[in-house]
């Protein structure tokens, strides 16, 4: 977002202009929402920072002269009390340093934007404070629809009901936007047309973090990148809707890499139904349930070079019933799993588990209370290979299924150090069975073992 001398200029004339629409273009300039044409029968009303009355009018007014000019509005610090803000095509909104606050006043939504293509909103707070609004209506604190070329920089949206930034059909980069005490997700993008979400930061919200979705399966392309996520509550419940700090539903081709993510109740990066999603050098720790997550209808996936550091499952590549199916799992480190004793069935303490046409390959797994590689569940399991992978300190090393019908693996040059009952097992639903195949060149005709060494 840049700016010549002369569209920033009258942004210091104080707080009698209260807000400034510089011209870009020409010299022509409106000094104040104050400033009511020649003809007019009464004053436009004015912005007052930390009145204690709606202003909304008055914002809204400003907003509309300057899109119709192509020139920003540039606000000074203070408190404005504002509802149902309307932003248009090429708003510019620029704020004094997280200073200026944008105060919701209540009723059927906060702020919204449709068909705003070249929105920009710079250093401005928003601020919810718990007011509930229209949700068919608005879907966050912010929300945008169908717009191209967003940026949104240097803000800070807190205590929403619902979403803090709802994005729908939208493009563009948000990048250094802070996002507290939401009550749903923080950041939901739903059908993107080309976004970047990057060094954001995201914590304290009540369902998940950021959402990537569509309405179907599709390329989205989304870059998720930098953000740092925390503490994210699954007060909604479910058995994974819900508690994520990332969450890819039904998008393609989206880059989730280099985030720190932490304190989430189920999952740090879940991929459903999400094809040729890449999970690269994230920072994942304190996870409720499984890490890093590429569950039913996918095709495809990268998760690699990843630290994973205290959760119930590190990485699961799973739900090959479903069609998931395709992935590389290298270079992870993973360490200190848990079983949730708790749950009647689901309790975890897995370093990876896998199933379809995958390799896994060059991972450090170290601390997994059940297992650290599990590949396969029942006759769901094919072409797998396991190959320079370390394990230390684990229940069993690597478990493999033993149904009949499931397909072919190999398991080969793996460092295997203090597995407790045995290195190499096959497995029955999860229950370990048979002696330890360590010593086996073939153990059946389905599963190939190779060069690894226990000690």
């Amino acid at each position: 977002m840049t700016f010549d001398r002369r569209s920033v200029l009258g942004a210091g004339l104080g707080l009698g202009a209260a807000a400034t629409v510089a011209h870009a273009a020409d010299k022509r300039s409106v000094a104040s929402p104050g400033t009511a044409p020649a003809a007019a029968s009464a004053p436009a009303p004015r912005l007052v920072p930390n009145d204690v009355q709606d202003q909304t009018a008055a914002l809204q007014a400003v907003i509309d002269a300057a899109a119709n000019t192509d020139t920003p509005v540039i606000l000074p610090s203070g408190t404005f009390i504002v509802s149902d803000l309307k932003l248009r095509m090429g708003t510019r909104l620029i704020g004094s340093a997280r200073t200026t606050i944008l105060a919701y006043g209540g009723g059927d939504a906060f702020v919204t934007a449709d068909s705003a293509d070249g929105l920009a909103i710079k250093g401005i707070v928003f601020d919810c404070a718990y007011k509930t609004f229209d949700r068919t209506r608005a879907d966050g604190a912010i929300t945008i629809s169908h717009s191209k070329d967003l940026r949104l920089s240097e803000l800070e949206i807190r205590n929403s009901v619902g979403n803090g930034l709802s994005l729908i059909a939208c493009g563009g980069h948000i990048n250094d936007v802070t996002i507290t005490g939401a009550l749903d997700a923080g950041l939901k993008s739903l059908d993107a047309l080309g976004l970047d979400i990057k060094g954001n930061t995201i914590s304290d919200c009540g369902n998940n973090g950021i959402l990537v979705w569509r309405s179907a399966a599709g390329e989205d392309g989304s870059i998720v990148s930098g953000n740092r996520i925390s503490k994210i509550r699954g007060a909604s419940g479910g058995t994974g809707e819900y508690g994520n700090g990332i969450n890819v539903f039904r998008a393609g081709s989206v880059l989730v890499s280099g985030n720190r993510i932490s304190d989430c109740a189920y999952t740090a990066v879940r991929g459903n139904s999400a094809s040729n999603i890449q999970i690269i050098a994230n920072s994942c720790e304190r996870l409720g349930e499984v890490a890093l997550y590429a569950e039913f209808g996918f095709q495809g996936a990268v998760i690699s070079n990843n630290v994973v550091d205290t959760a119930a499952t590190g990485i699961s590549v799973t739900n090959f019933n479903e069609g998931g199916r395709l992935a590389v799992i290298q270079g992870n480190l993973i360490r200190n799993l848990f079983r949730r004793e708790q749950e009647p069935e689901d309790k975890r303490g897995e370093g990876i588990g896998v199933e379809a046409d995958a390799v896994v390959s060059g991972n450090t797994i170290e601390n997994a209370p059940t297992v650290g590689i599990q590949i396969g569940w029942g006759s769901f399991m094919r072409d797998v290979a396991a190959t320079g992978n370390v394990i230390r300190h684990a229940r069993v090393g690597i478990s493999v299924t033993g149904a009949g019908d499931a397909g072919k693996c190999l398991i080969a040059n793996n460092l295997i150090s203090n597995a407790q009952e045995g290195a190499i097992r096959e497995m029955d639903f999860g229950k370990m069975t048979g002696p330890d195949l360590i010593d086996r060149q073939g153990a059946n005709n389905r599963v190939q073992l190779a060069g690894n060494i226990a000690v």
